[in-house]
């Protein structure tokens, strides 16, 4: 049976039934945020662990030039170490039957026994056979991509040489859970893919009978992995180590960790704001509902009921619309996360995804969304427990005003006589203001902090595509080479300009702090692949000493002018003291720069290239691609208008998704927010309004007292949404960068204008909304109504 409290509040519920719904959106957006972060989270971080487990994904990594098969061995015994295997991996052209630029590769070699560390997960058809050295293994997205099935042939350039190759089946690797092109921004699964073939098949390829070029190490629980790390470089580095990584180095990991890293701060960082809100709507919407009932409230305790029934009476009211917001926010979390998960399928290949529903983080979050409600409704129920039955039954004393300097210089105005009184309430009111104010700049923000991922992506892309690489093709050669290779470059078909480049593999060490990256050497007047800061600035490269961009400037902790101590790992392996001559902003990359002469004066060898960027005639593309299909020495290439469109198609598909949400549930905040204090002015201020109404003013007169205000209060909140959002923005930057990628931060003015519009065009919907009730206000019961 139904209590009497409980028919009181459900009555209660019928009256405010749009505020609380409106309550109950704002808290649910903070919860979907919650969950569907999470639950994407923890679905790609069980996936992948389950994947790792299973594949026997290697804790550590090592590439050099050449070393007997036997020093796997010797890798197998250092102490931590589980399991060791050595393997042989090279780049590779591939031409690719109906596709005319040419592909690339990276082949792996497969031992006759069969791996043992990083497994290959078989989706379609058969591994290679060890005896047939034509047999290989493609993985699934290249495979998909471009239609290579179980049967089909392609060509492809091993070590200078053509070769026939059968498809046998089609793979999945721990490594290549997200499979990029050295250099690349973004998966290509149409011009990049991974290739397995038979370890006998691999030798007979690269001349490397009974030698390894890659070792891979599995740990034992509770090794020291730097201490494992060290004594494997020391192991490999008379066969031309590279530098020995972990997992954290590994490019497939670190991209799905850094993934991971971002969905966490999205989950921790921005549900907090629209608990707030909500706490404050609850308080606003329950204390004006007790001041309304505060006659109720005194003849309820004059006939019994204790301070705690009627207390607990409008808590239940309170957690009623929190239960509602949770339910709301939990459901639509799941979705949102179903939605996520889907889209990171495309870019994270897993052989099965493992869908965690995030039990914990529902139950947090329903915790949480709980507690705001309570917390947020108990300041209003702490005031009517402390009135007496006497004093509660009693009309409360009208407020104390006083003419105050802010009445004073506000009458100065001679302003009209409606805004006088919007000027007046918001005066009087100011906790009531500052809640509209608050819940308003809190939209305009989180609009701002989702709007500046546009202007930074395109001031990324523009310094990329069009200032910073302006060249059409860049060629990776197998191994570097005398710079007359540029001259060779020029007589490719449609070949207008070219440009040498050269990298190499090194380890910076300052202090305690050191870091495996590369270092670019860069020529005087190069002027397709510039060096550019996140401004578009030129940097000029100083005589001696490393420019570094930020965040490896940060890793190492070194400012300019302090020395840093440079280890070639790659032939002559000569180790440099050089100062730190600058340090930059720079978005994609994280490797030192170098000037070009006292690099190579430091190596005691000619200049040389392992790059050529090319500018060619854009008719001539076709031939030139073509072409470079036979040219033995090329590894690799990158085509930039393929990179471009391919990064604006993955913003297209990501980006503008999650913007839409954000969006969505940044308005949402907004329509909360101004709708319940439209209605709290309605409720409170109908017995002035319709005053005003038989005074003789007109209803739009009267409409602009309530419109008026809340628009004025949302015109305030604008500049302090700037403000929040870009504190909010600057601080996202730094949780979402990584060392591959460094966010840029920048927010033009269109995205202030943006944010300011749609919030301003939402206030003035939902405000506009329940101006129409004042046209069905009865003027007499208004005028009655004692307060």
């Amino acid at each position: 049976m139904v209590r009497a409290l409980d028919r009181k509040m459900l009555r209660d519920l019928r009256r405010v039934w749009a505020q609380a719904l409106a309550i109950a959106a704002v808290l649910a957006c903070g919860i979907l945020m919650m969950v569907g972060m999470s639950m994407t989270r923890a679905t790609l971080g069980g996936t992948q662990a389950a994947y790792y487990e299973r594949a026997r994904f290697a804790d550590v990594f090592a590439s050099l030039t050449r070393a007997p098969a036997s020093l796997v061995a010797g890798a197998q015994a250092l102490d931590g170490v589980a399991q060791a295997e050595g393997r042989i991996g090279f780049q590779a052209v591939l031409d690719l039957a109906g596709q005319e630029a040419p592909a690339s590769a990276r082949i792996v070699s497969l031992p006759a026994t069969g791996a043992v560390l990083n497994l290959p997960v078989l989706r379609r058809g058969r591994l290679p056979d060890p005896l047939q050295p034509d047999e290989v293994a493609i993985n699934e997205p290249f495979g998909e991509a471009n239609g290579l099935q179980p049967g089909t042939r392609f060509r492809a350039v091993l070590n200078g040489r053509l070769r026939e190759l059968i498809v046998t089946g089609w793979v999945l690797s721990p490594e290549f859970v997200y499979t990029i092109a050295p250099g690349a921004m973004m998966p290509d699964d149409r011009r990049y893919g991974v290739v397995w073939m038979g370890q006998a098949a691999a030798e007979a390829s690269m001349d490397m009978g009974g030698a390894v070029n890659e070792i891979a190490l599995r740990l034992t629980r509770g090794a020291d992995e730097r201490a494992v790390i060290a004594a494997l470089d020391r192991l490999i580095d008379p066969y031309g180590g590279t530098g020995a990584y972990g997992r954290d180095r590994q490019m497939s990991h670190a991209f799905l960790e850094g993934e991971m890293s971002q969905l966490t701060v999205m989950a921790t960082t921005i549900p907090p704001i629209f608990l707030l809100v909500a706490a404050f709507l609850v308080n606003m919407v329950l204390g004006r509902l007790i001041k309304m009932e505060r006659t109720q409230i005194g003849l309820l305790k004059a006939i019994g009921y204790g301070s705690a029934g009627i207390a607990w009476h409008y808590l239940k009211l309170a957690l009623l619309i929190g239960v509602t917001g949770v339910g709301l926010g939990v459901l639509a979390g799941q979705w949102i996360g179903s939605g996520l998960i889907a889209q990171y399928q495309q870019y994270f290949r897993f052989p099965v995804y493992l869908r965690d529903p995030a039990t914990g983080a529902m139950l947090l979050a329903g915790g949480l969304g709980l507690a705001t409600a309570a917390l947020g409704g108990l300041q209003a129920v702490r005031a009517s427990v402390r009135l007496p039955p006497a004093e509660a039954m009693s009309p409360p004393a009208p407020p104390a005003f006083s003419r105050g300097w802010l009445d004073r210089a506000v009458s100065a105005l001679r302003v009209r006589q409606t805004s006088m009184m919007i000027l007046r309430s918001i005066l009087r009111w100011p906790g009531r203001a500052a809640i509209t104010l608050f819940g308003v700049m809190t939209s305009v923000a989180l609009l701002v902090a989702s709007y500046f991922m546009i202007d930074s992506v395109q001031i990324m892309a523009d310094t990329l595509f069009t200032q910073s690489n302006r060249q059409q093709v860049t060629l990776v050669l197998s191994r570097a080479q005398p710079e007359r290779a540029v001259l060779d470059a020029l007589g490719l078909p449609g070949v207008r300009q070219a440009e040498g480049a050269f990298s190499m593999p090194v380890r910076l060490v300052h202090g305690h702090r050191e870091r495996l990256t590369a270092v670019s050497a860069h020529v005087e007047g190069e002027t397709l692949a510039r060096l550019l800061d996140d401004s578009g600035q030129d940097v000029p490269l100083p005589a001696e000493g490393l420019v570094l961009p930020e965040r490896l400037a940060a890793a190492l902790d070194v400012a300019v002018g302090d020395s840093l101590r440079l280890e070639m790992l790659a032939a002559p392996r000569a180790v440099l003291d050089l100062p730190v001559a600058r340090i930059i902003a720079q978005g994609m990359g994280q490797e030192a720069h170098i000037a070009a002469a006292p690099l190579f004066a430091a190596m005691g060898v000619a200049p040389q290239v392992n790059r050529i960027h090319l500018l060619a005639d854009p008719e001539a593309l076709p031939a030139l691609t073509s072409a470079i299909k036979s040219v033995p020495a090329v590894a690799g290439l990158t085509d930039w208008h393929e990179v471009r469109r391919q990064f604006d198609a993955t913003l297209q598909t990501s980006m503008v998704t999650m913007l839409t949400l954000q969006t969505i549930i940044g308005l949402m905040t907004a329509v909360g927010v101004v709708y319940n204090a439209a209605r709290i002015q309605v409720s409170e201020r109908s017995h002035e309004l319709a005053s005003l109404r038989v005074l003789g003013f007109t209803r739009g007169e009267v409409g602009f007292v309530l419109v008026g205000e809340i628009m004025l209060l949302t015109l305030l909140a604008i500049p302090l949404g700037w403000a929040l959002g870009y504190g909010l923005a600057a601080g996202l930057v730094g949780a979402m960068s990584s060392d591959l990628i460094s966010i840029p931060f920048v927010i033009t003015r269109r995205t202030y204008a943006m944010a300011a519009l749609a919030v301003f065009a939402a206030s003035l919907g939902a405000v506009l909304l329940v101006r129409r009730r004042l046209d069905r206000v009865d003027l007499a019961m208004a005028l009655k109504a004692r307060e």
